[in-house]
């Protein structure tokens, strides 16, 4: 078989433009670094779940910035858990006294646990693997299998729960075994392991109510009295009273930043609380704060920290640019909003129409520099053979004859 090698000439003059482009790919990459990509949470892909928006469960697109049809659901739902996955809604409705499992992208219901209490809140325990589901006209917890719906074990609290939240506390990135279940009774906080042992009992004369536990070292707590306080997961420890305010929503926090978002239905606000650092005095609180159109009933911030959404009372969510401080855009899914959430492992998206088209730009310059590699190497091997052969000619070969 005849091999087929280009001339030096002919290798330089092809080469030329294939290393231009691949500096020039590399250049636009480096150019476009400072634009990082905005994560949001969740879905089926890239989807934000409006509890008790629409017919059900209100669905927010969020690289398209439009509603989707909503999830059709009945029971009244209240809260929800989105598998880290994406994949399933595991949703309270108080409602028909159930917790559902639904198809996060179609909305099918694959399985039900009817459970006492009008269940409202759910939590889940990454390292038991297992969902927690409490109402307010019981103080009996269900702990169910997240794969079946079926109820593993109760826990008997000491009066009507009021909140439900998982510490991550044990070892390992998921906590293990090691992780605590908090919840609101009607004057204290109550601990339990995942095995449901009570481990401690935290007194809160003011009436625990909605807990967020970021990773770390503090738990948040909106109480009766229109409070939010702060105890520290180790010692127990509850720090002087951080906000005063109104009706507070359901809070969520800032993973990259350690803020806490409180909703204020009375004020119409959504306060901002810097994170409190043990060994350090609590700072001046809120921070900062954002007003909105209508009374915010919950809140919840994407894993990267760049996009926030506030459900509204009137059916509008609220979409927040959380480094800028600013309102991005208002979506109307309808029905009335008790909840938001949004997953954790999402695919990169722009916050804009300009980073969107900023990141289409940086796909076209990956998949340049890749073709550029593809051709310019086949290229650069066939000019080393060449050179490789030309080296290795004999030079004794015998005169040539004519004759």
């Amino acid at each position: 078989m005849q091999m087929f090698f280009l001339g030096r000439g002919s290798v330089f003059w092809l080469s030329l433009p294939l290393s231009l482009l691949l500096v020039l790919s590399l250049v636009l990459y480096a150019g476009l670094g400072d634009l990082p990509p905005a994560r949001a949470d969740g879905g089926a892909p890239n989807l934000a779940y409006v509890v008790g928006g629409g017919n059900g469960i209100g669905v927010i697109d969020i690289v398209k910035q439009e509603v989707q049809p909503s999830l059709r659901l009945a029971g009244d739902p209240r809260m929800a858990y989105l598998s880290l996955d994406g994949r399933f809604l595991y949703v309270a409705q108080p409602g028909s006294g159930t917790v559902s499992m639904l198809a996060a992208r179609t909305g099918q219901v694959l399985c039900s646990a009817h459970l006492p209490g009008a269940p409202s809140f759910v939590a889940f325990d990454p390292g038991a693997n297992l969902l927690y589901a409490a109402g307010p006209a019981s103080p009996l917890i269900s702990v169910l299998d997240p794969a079946n719906c079926a109820v593993q074990r109760t826990i008997q609290a000491a009066s009507n729960v009021a909140g439900l939240a998982v510490a991550v506390v044990g070892a390992g990135i998921s906590g293990g075994q090691g992780n605590q279940l908090w919840v609101s009774e009607s004057q204290a906080l109550a601990v339990y392991n995942s095995s449901g042992q009570r481990l401690a009992t935290v007194p809160v004369p003011q009436g625990p109510l909605s807990i967020t536990i970021p990773l770390g070292s503090i738990a948040y707590v909106s109480t009766r009295q229109h409070t939010i306080i702060a105890v520290n997961l180790g010692t127990r420890e509850i720090y002087p009273t951080l906000f005063h305010g109104g009706d507070f929503g359901t809070m969520d926090y800032d993973a990259i930043t350690g803020d806490i978002y409180v909703p204020d239905k009375t004020s119409r606000h959504l306060y901002v609380l810097a994170p409190i650092v043990p060994g350090s005095p609590p700072p001046a609180e809120p921070d900062h704060s954002f007003t909105l159109s209508a009374a915010p009933q919950a809140v919840a911030i994407t894993s990267d920290g760049q996009f926030g959404f506030v459900a509204l009372a009137n059916g509008d969510v609220t979409m927040l640019d959380i480094p800028a401080r600013q309102i991005v855009q208002t979506f109307h899914v309808g029905g009335s909003p008790r909840f938001i959430i949004t997953g954790l492992y999402p695919p990169a998206l722009g916050t804009t129409a300009a980073t969107t088209q900023s990141s289409n730009r940086l796909m076209t310059v990956a998949f340049y520099i890749l073709l550029a590699l593809v051709i310019a190497g086949p290229v650069f091997f066939f000019w080393l053979r060449q050179r490789q052969s030309r080296r290795q000619k004999p030079k004794n070969l015998a005169p040539y004859d004519k004759g």
